[in-house]
């Protein structure tokens, strides 16, 4: 066997901090890149059960291959003298199988199309092994919320950048249109992500994340609201543009429990809570209800509603268009700046939304009941 000393595992140690390869899986890749260079080097390529052995408290490695032993040796890759093994094993006899070792006296003699083969294979396990971990750790993870080290910034134009984040034995990219608007993101910084998807297009896979994606904000309301995460309140649906306003409707079947007063918590703590994880993201709470007139009325929310009347007459958006109708005073309201609040609404009831004001509506549409837009509905 060779002393190679400490290095090998020197080695192992420093791959293991650094790309989270376990040292023994690291050895186990030198041992086969070294057994794969022996055979490629020796004139009987079809030589089997050669293994490499390291062993860790000498520092020696060497090189084993089985032999049977024979009165007279016609293959010396596959056989040795019964004199040579007795020497070995005095009581051995012919027909016997040793393992024998056969490494070179110098290393050198694998010559550097074995040192070449070496060093492929270790790559290639090495990046095999960084893939296999990548994807269990995004199969434990998927869909799940987690916090993370912002551990650098790539640059990818002046508009564009990706957010590497820390997430402990691997990493995860933030690409832009997964970063909260507006944000500043620095090394070193702890941010709250949730875990997007697996990206395969590169040599090694990568992990997305976000802090754009809406069930970001189902899993910060699981963890800060106890009725959320033990199933008495239930989220049911969830409308959000990423760091300016969210939308979330909860309901309870228990007549107990309010699903709202459950998600503000005593005195807001519980939707601070959130509102912090989301950088002041504004978020409206929504009692959600079986009777859209209700629903829409309620997802339209701060604003007060007059009368909602609902129309099965738009194909494109399924069918279901609501004429909403409010006081002139709450019209900026209900719309929202830019659109943001009826938009929210709509994507959350999933009801196309039109808005008038009493003045621009008229008479007809001030008289018009929630039970008479219903009969139109249904006849």
């Amino acid at each position: 066997m060779i002393n190679i000393g400490s290095q090998l595992l020197e080695a192992a140690e420093e791959l293991e901090r650094e790309r989270n390869i376990p040292q023994e899986e690291f050895i186990a890749y030198v041992c086969d890149a070294i057994v794969a260079a022996y055979k490629k080097k020796v004139p009987d390529h079809d030589v089997e059960g050669v293994r490499a052995i390291f062993d860790t408290e000498t520092g020696e490695i060497g090189i084993f291959a089985p032999k049977e032993v024979v009165e007279k040796v016609s293959n010396e890759y596959h056989e040795i003298g019964l004199k040579d093994a007795q020497d070995l094993i005095p009581d051995v006899t012919a027909g016997e199988v040793l393992e024998i070792e056969v490494t070179p006296h110098d290393f050198s003699e694998f010559g550097r199309i074995a040192a070449q083969t070496a060093k492929q294979l270790i790559t290639q396990r090495l990046r095999e092994a960084e893939k296999e971990l990548i994807k269990k750790e995004f199969d434990a993870r998927k869909g799940s919320c987690t916090t993370g080290q912002i551990e650098r910034i790539e640059v990818i134009s002046n508009s564009r950048n990706n957010v590497i984040v820390n997430l402990g034995r691997v990493e995860g990219c933030m690409p832009s249109r997964e970063q909260l608007p507006g944000e500043t993101y620095r090394v070193g910084n702890r941010v709250r992500v949730y875990v997007l998807e697996l990206r395969e297009t590169g040599k090694v896979p990568q992990i997305i994340v976000s802090q754009a994606h809406q069930e970001l904000v189902r899993e910060l309301f699981e963890l800060y609201v106890p009725e959320i995460e033990d199933g008495t309140v239930e989220i049911k649906s969830i409308a959000r543009e990423a760091g300016y306003r969210t939308k979330i409707a909860v309901h309870s079947e228990d007549a107990d429990v309010d699903p709202v007063g459950a998600c503000i918590g005593t005195r807001g703590v519980r939707i601070q809570n959130v509102v912090a994880e989301l950088r002041n993201e504004k978020i409206d709470v929504i009692r959600y209800s079986t009777d859209p007139v209700d629903y829409i009325s309620n997802a339209l929310s701060p604003a007060r509603i007059t009368t909602v009347a609902l129309y099965d007459d738009v194909p494109e958006s399924g069918g279901r268009r609501a004429e909403v109708i409010v006081p002139d005073d709450q019209l900026s309201l209900a719309i929202g700046r830019g659109g943001q609040n009826v938009r929210l609404a709509a994507k959350l009831t999933g009801w196309k939304i039109d808005i008038k004001s009493e003045s621009q509506a008229g008479g007809s549409f001030r008289s018009m009941s929630q039970a008479q837009a219903l009969d139109d509905l249904t006849s």
